[in-house]
């Protein structure tokens, strides 16, 4: 049974428009059917005394015909009425082979009222022998027992107008699911505009002004959205200046600390202790910059990628640090070079601080399926693949294997933020032998 309720479900629309445009057609087809057996239970009882009137009249000009025509003529008369009208007259045998009416409502209806105006004598038929038609039997006089069988063609008993009543009911119902489709495409198109808006919050963008009019519902909730959209950039402006203000007043007396440590005359191995520790609350300090800047605005431009990762791996190179290259000659991808600079070097941070200097560290850049992907692996611990979506939060941390360093927990976060403003993506993989992959996807020429 669920299984059947899955199946349907798959089959039913998924939005909004269409669900109410199914649900608004579903009701107006079954009105519609309602209505018209409505309309045919009251109209066949006049129907029927319609067609009996007239059943009754071709009876009784027939009884009058035959009785008063000379019985020479009564061959030509029979004949005439056969070829003119249609009508047939034969006499009633014992032996008649007879099949009678369906029992539906409206011929029990029609033969209730002929009836009661011909006699309940009067017996009725849909064949007699071998021809088909609409049977009724008379007498030529009440006492007298012979009777005879009229025959009136089904044509004069059926609908004329039903083919014409199926057309306007059929355009009426058009007429309605015209209506219906654009009375919802007009709630449904704020929502799908709020809809957008609500994505372009969530990936870090400035969505446009709602319209504040239609119907007083959609009004309030598009005016509720500007109100909160409106906050949240509020918001973001004073989050940014708030951290401008703090690296200011945190990176100077940090310098000044930096150059009293190292003229301190203390021992070696304590002033490179404390120059590094004020190194890392500097760093720390510049990952909240990053991560307060936000996502980045400026446009896309063609970027040298081996130039890009090659100038940025050179420091690292002077300070002793082992790297393994697999860069291409040349390959050039649109996108921001400073972001893209900052989460590559992110990555390599990472990678020394969990990996240490011992093991190198593998920088590579290649090109396959329509994208471009930066690759930095080290043979660190990794992280387990059920910690993988928690790290790319903000402030988050391994709790076990790479928790023993430093770190505010924001390098992961910056690099999503940055691929997602480039429609791209950061994978976090196992290596291969231990260690970690960190992957960056570009899209090249198309949007994710």
């Amino acid at each position: 049974m669920r299984a059947c309720g899955q199946r349907l479900a798959r089959w039913l629309p998924r939005t909004l428009l269409w669900q109410t445009f199914l649900l608004i057609a579903l009701l107006l087809g079954f009105s519609l059917a309602i209505w018209s057996q409505i309309f045919r239970y009251f109209e066949e009882p006049t129907r029927a005394r319609d067609l009996a009137q007239m059943v009754a009249s071709v009876v009784n000009l027939t009884r009058t015909a035959l009785l008063n025509a000379e019985p020479r003529l009564r061959t030509e008369l029979l004949i005439d009425l056969a070829a003119l009208e249609g009508i047939r007259i034969y006499p009633a045998e014992a032996t008649d082979v007879l099949q009678p009416l369906p029992n539906t409502r409206p011929m029990r209806l029609l033969t209730r009222e002929i009836r009661r105006q011909l006699g309940d004598h009067t017996r009725f038929a849909m064949r007699w022998k071998a021809l088909d038609g609409f049977w009724v039997s008379f007498r030529l006089h009440p006492e007298d027992p012979d009777e005879y069988w009229v025959m009136l063609p089904r044509e004069r008993l059926q609908r004329h107008y039903a083919l014409e009543w199926l057309v306007w009911g059929s355009a009426a119902l058009v007429a309605a699911l015209l209506g219906a489709f654009l009375i919802v495409s007009r709630i449904s198109a704020p929502l799908r505009s709020l809809a957008r808006a609500a994505r372009m919050v969530g990936s870090g963008q400035s969505p446009p002004r709602q319209e504040e009019n239609g119907p007083a519902e959609l009004a309030v909730v598009s005016h509720a959205f500007n109100q909160m959209a409106g906050d949240l950039a509020r918001a973001d402006t004073d989050r940014a200046l708030i951290l401008a203000g703090v690296s200011h007043d945190l990176r100077t007396p940090l310098a000044r600390l930096r150059l009293g440590v190292e003229m301190s005359g203390a021992p070696e191995d304590e002033v490179a202790a404390m120059v590094a520790d004020i190194e890392e609350m500097d760093r720390i300090i510049g990952q909240f910059l990053d991560f307060g800047r936000g996502d980045p605005q400026e446009p896309l431009q063609p970027v040298e990628l081996v130039e890009l990762v090659v100038g940025l791996l050179e420091p690292y190179r002077l300070r002793g640090i082992p790297l393994e290259l697999d860069l291409p000659e040349s390959l050039s991808v649109p996108a921001r070079a400073l972001p893209l600079r900052r989460a590559v070097a992110n990555l390599i941070d990472n990678a020394i601080r969990y990996a240490g200097n011992e093991k190198p560290i593998t920088v590579g850049v290649h090109q396959s399926h329509g994208e471009v992907a930066i690759e930095v692996a080290d043979r660190g611990p990794g992280i387990p693949p059920l910690e993988v979506e928690r790290l790319r939060r903000p402030f988050t941390r391994l709790e076990d294997a790479r928790s023993n360093t430093k770190g505010a927990g924001l390098g992961l976060a910056i690099v999503e933020r940055v691929m997602r403003a480039h429609s791209g993506q950061l994978d976090l993989l196992p290596r291969e032998g231990g260690g970690l992959r960190a992957v960056l996807r570009l899209p090249v020429g198309r949007t994710r």
